[in-house]
């Protein structure tokens, strides 16, 4: 499975994937630190921060070829296992904060995340696009299909 990647508006990005696993273990992948650091940085080690309640900050830094990538934002939304809403905002380029609203549905045992990312303007959305976003979000999702298929293995 790949993901999509589609831009309805002048200011958002809709990404969605399938995976092969229930959305309760979806959702916990997405939203627990000790599942996020083995997926969430394409595969790559992770230091994560995580105060996953309303109002709760998050910090995550992907360690890649020598170089720190750093992420953060503030949770706003949860409504567990459907979904949840939080600010994202890459460290070196601050105040380029988009607001990224999760939702996660299962069909078959197949669950879909789909996440729409809503920026401030076209430039900031079209800077997001160009930044090699879609990519790397394949990449890591890659690395949370092996991680499912791990863990649900036991």
């Amino acid at each position: 499975m790949s993901i999509t990647v589609q831009t309805p508006t002048d200011t958002t990005i809709v990404m969605s994937r399938s995976f092969s696993a229930p959305r309760d273990l979806v959702f916990a992948v997405h939203t627990q630190a000790e599942h996020l650091r083995h997926w969430w940085g394409r595969g790559n080690p992770l230091d994560v921060d995580l105060d996953f309640t309303v109002g709760g900050k998050w910090r995550f830094v992907e360690h890649a070829d020598g170089t720190e990538h750093a992420f953060r934002g503030e949770v706003r939304e949860i409504d567990p296992p459907n979904g949840f809403t939080w600010t994202f905002e890459y460290e070196p380029m601050p105040g380029h904060v988009a607001v990224e609203k999760f939702e996660f549905t299962e069909s078959a045992g197949v669950t879909t995340v789909t996440c729409t990312s809503t920026f401030s303007d076209q430039q900031d959305r079209d800077g997001m696009l160009q930044s090699g976003m879609e990519g790397g979000a394949e990449e890591s999702y890659r690395a949370l299909d092996a991680y499912l298929e791990k863990i649900k293995q036991g």
